[in-house]
């Protein structure tokens, strides 16, 4: 997976939007204006922040040396993940699913529905 993929795929889950929040550098996806990943633009290689249930975090760095804990991010609640090309697009793909479900659980159930 690149950038380019990258973006595309959070984009086309429904009520995303994309934004540099914090630097020209930084780009952040959020649903319904929660966010739920991030990637540096300027970074050497290509790394992605996403949300993960706590325990599923721990066991994902427990199993793929790419998956670490989030960088400037709340350690319990975030991974970073090196795009490296040691893990399947499809895994990466499950990942931002999990990551965009992870922020729609904490919605409020009238927001919840209409998506």
């Amino acid at each position: 997976m690149n950038i380019e993929n990258f973006r595309d795929y959070c984009l086309s889950k429904a009520h995303v939007t994309e934004s540099f929040p914090f630097d020209e550098n930084t780009l952040v996806f959020k649903v319904c204006n929660k966010m739920f990943a991030l990637t540096g633009l300027n970074s050497e290689d290509f790394r992605v922040n996403l949300k993960c249930e706590p325990e599923e975090a721990i066991r994902l760095r427990e199993i793929y040396d790419t998956v670490i804990p989030g960088y400037h991010m709340s350690k319990t609640h975030w991974n970073t993940i090196i795009i490296d090309g040691s893990v399947e697009d499809q895994k990466i793909v499950e990942w931002i699913d999990h990551s965009y479900n992870e922020v729609i659980k904490t919605l409020p159930k009238k927001i919840r529905e209409n998506l």
